[in-house]
């Protein structure tokens, strides 16, 4: 059993929201789509097949995409979320995870999560692919994170 203290450090919770959303397998695709749209315009637009404006609607594209999936989104998530606002204690063992706030506790098993992933900082633990939370890393010992990804990898497939 893993027992631990957190509360969120916004950068760090920002960086966890990109990694996110780049990994859904529709943003995946729409990033490829565009980038092979923005190339393919790139070379059409230098052996003279296509206007200008062709490519400048290409890179604009591009250039909005990644705003919105690298800050706008990640900073509208974490605006919104009170969760990380506040301070936790987090119980990990072979049964599953414990949440708890001063106002309130939470049990899950593993067999509550679909998936979970991991970014530098954070676990992030999914029920669905829209609805997930994050525990941070730094919470826990350097031994306590390899255990805690030993009860990830046993209780929740990836």
């Amino acid at each position: 059993m893993t027992s631990s203290y957190f509360e969120y450090h916004k950068p760090k919770v920002i960086q966890a929201l990109r990694y996110h959303f780049i990994s859904r397998r529709e943003i995946k695709l729409m990033m490829i789509m565009v980038n092979v749209f923005a190339m393919l315009s790139a070379g059409l637009y230098f052996f003279k097949k296509i206007s200008p404006a062709a490519f400048l609607l290409s890179s604009f594209l591009w250039i909005m995409m990644m705003l919105v999936f690298w800050l706008i989104m990640p900073r509208l998530v974490y605006r919104r979320s009170a969760a990380f606002k506040s301070k936790y204690r987090a119980t990990i063992n072979s049964a599953g995870l414990t949440l708890e706030t001063d106002h309130a506790s939470k049990s899950w098993e593993w067999s509550s999560f679909s998936s979970w992933m991991e970014s530098p900082h954070f676990f992030h633990l999914y029920f669905n692919p829209r609805s997930f939370f994050i525990v941070p890393k730094e919470a826990f010992e350097e031994e306590a994170v390899s255990q805690v990804r030993g009860y990830l990898n046993k209780g929740i497939k990836k």
